[in-house]
């Protein structure tokens, strides 16, 4: 079995900054693609940022700039650093991996999502 834990939502001022982390624990015996996603009550699950093996990154339009994704293989570990955050990103934010396990099939895990609210 694999498990994603999510930490680091919260509350945050307009303009602030917050860091976001996802561990990937369990039968792995590697790892592909790791993505962050988010949601709003009432709208579809948008990508935020995602990024490949070896290290190729995208961002949706509206973050660019600000957002930044990274991973830690050893660790097994993907990183969301949001800067200047903005009301608008408030949302669930979940991450989302491809993962070939030990025995060597390939699943696609979620996060149980983490609430970030950006608020005055």
């Amino acid at each position: 079995q694999v498990q994603l834990v999510e930490s680091g939502g919260g509350l945050v001022q307009p303009g602030g900054s917050l860091r976001l982390s996802c561990v990937a624990s369990g039968s792995i015996f590697s790892i592909s693609n790791m993505g962050w996603y988010r949601q709003v009550p009432g709208k579809q699950r948008e990508l935020v940022a995602r990024i490949r093996s070896g290290g190729y990154t995208d961002y949706a339009d509206s973050v660019k700039g600000r957002f930044t994704i990274s991973r830690d293989n050893a660790k097994n570990t993907v990183y969301l650093q949001m800067n200047s955050l903005k009301s608008e990103d408030t949302a669930v934010y979940s991450c989302n991996v491809d993962i070939i396990t030990t025995a060597r099939s390939i699943l696609n895990a979620w996060g149980q999502g983490t609430l970030v609210t950006v608020s005055a």
